[in-house]
């Protein structure tokens, strides 16, 4: 990189630092999860997934937003294509990530009249991982350390955690090594756009989670 690249760039990045509307952008571009103008712009100025507190994808679907709890560098519906449906309740623990097309169900139609729905939760652990066209269905709770593989149709729960689940419907292909798994923590710790020490009052004030 030249010279003058260098020096826009360390330019732009003190000017982001500073201004307190556009610090997030700032102390969020190293993760996993990153805010950048283009998430802003989408959903605060065109109004796809308005509603929504952390970055969402314009393709994505995000419906309930506030029946979500997305944790610490967790945005469900980053990825294109995802639908997260929160009519039931949603919990979403730190640092999981989901791949593109991704569904999460927490209601479904009643047998006998699908005019009404019966709804549930689903709850994922921390550090998860959701591969590409999963289907993550009501009453599943994915423990911390959970791998889920591509494609995979979740219709029941694994708590326990530490394992790569695949497969329709998901069984458990490979146990994980508790000792080998990280559980490593930004230094920057925003849940969406909300930084986390102010997250715990946001959730009381907004989300319509009672636990």
């Amino acid at each position: 990189m030249s010279f003058i690249k260098k020096t826009v760039k360390g330019i732009y990045w003190g000017i982001i630092k500073f201004i307190p509307f556009t610090r997030c952008i700032y102390e969020t571009r190293n993760t996993q999860t990153p805010i950048n103008f283009r998430y802003l712009f989408f959903q605060k100025v065109l109004g796809f997934n308005r509603g929504a507190y952390w970055q969402v994808h314009f393709t994505s679907i995000i419906t309930y937003p506030l029946n979500v709890v997305a944790g610490i560098e967790t945005s469900p519906g980053m990825m294109p294509g995802c639908y997260i449906q929160g009519m039931g309740k949603v919990f979403i623990g730190d640092y999981t990530q989901l791949a593109a097309n991704v569904g999460i169900i927490s209601s479904n139609h009643d047998l006998y009249d699908t005019s009404k729905h019966e709804e549930s939760t689903v709850r994922i652990g921390k550090y998860c991982w959701i591969g590409m066209n999963c289907v993550i269905l009501p009453k599943v709770e994915l423990g911390d350390f959970t791998i889920v593989g591509a494609g995979s149709v979740v219709t029941k729960s694994f708590p326990d955690g530490y394992c790569v689940i695949a497969g329709n419907p998901a069984k458990v292909i490979k146990l994980l090594d508790k000792d080998k798994c990280i559980g490593y923590e930004s230094p920057y710790k925003y849940n969406g756009y909300i930084q986390h020490h102010e997250f715990e009052k946001f959730k009381r004030e907004k989300l319509r989670i009672f636990e």
